[in-house]
């Protein structure tokens, strides 16, 4: 496929290595029982997970601000499940889930594994949208930092994906050509096609079930980047 070419891999690291699902469900379960919020989890979740991926998508399309999303989407959760939540709670809330959250280190079936196959042959590099505080931790807790030459995130670059200019700016540091670099990320729109239309190489990580496409190489699980690369 493009074995042969690749010289550096550029990585998402949310829904792609860190299983954000998974340490958001249990820093949520943590601080709604210290805040004494009485919401049951699941409940809460089964709300949250889609209003939180709408409000991630506001900010991506710079349609809100980071101090918006952490806010609304919590606002929106609450309204919406009938709790009457004062702002106050849900500042405080907000405040302790970013704390948090880069304290749990869950990360996706075979990560390390992955990792230290590829670090001995390939230059390997992280391009996030999260935000540059809690990423640089999630990566240290997680004890995967290591293994990334470039930690490229959206408030460094500016922009985020799939703008062009995260991607321009990800190959610079990184000193490397686009048929020279693969994307590895879970987002179609923000990883894969983001990648594509510069030119990246992208294999598209469907951590969340969707439909197949033909947009490049759909894996289900880390480990099949072994078989191809």
């Amino acid at each position: 496929m493009f074995k042969e070419t690749i010289t550096d891999i550029f990585f998402d690291l949310d829904h792609t290595l860190w299983d954000f699902e998974k340490n958001s469900a249990l820093t949520f379960q943590k601080i709604l029982k210290n805040t004494n919020i009485d919401v049951h989890l699941d409940d809460f979740l089964k709300v949250y997970v889609p209003i939180n991926f709408d409000y991630w998508k506001l900010y991506r399309e710079e349609k809100i601000s980071k101090k918006e999303l952490r806010y609304q989407r919590l606002r929106k959760t609450f309204d919406t499940m009938g709790k009457t939540v004062s702002d106050s709670s849900i500042n405080t809330l907000s405040h302790k889930y970013i704390e948090q959250l880069s304290v749990h280190t869950h990360l996706f079936p075979h990560t390390i594994e992955v990792l230290e196959y590829l670090s001995p042959k390939y230059r390997l590099h992280i391009i996030t949208n999260g935000f540059q505080e809690v990423q640089e931790k999630k990566l240290k807790n997680s004890r995967i930092h290591k293994y990334f030459q470039n930690i490229i995130d959206s408030e460094t670059a500016g922009v985020k994906k799939p703008h062009p200019y995260i991607f321009e700016l990800a190959l610079e540091k990184a000193n490397v050509k686009q048929k020279n670099a693969l994307m590895v990320g879970d987002s179609l729109e923000a990883d894969i096609k983001g990648a594509q239309a510069i030119g990246i190489n992208t294999v598209h990580f469907n951590s969340h079930n969707e439909q197949l496409h033909d947009l490049c190489k759909i894996i289900n699980n880390l480990i099949e980047i072994k078989s191809i690369l």
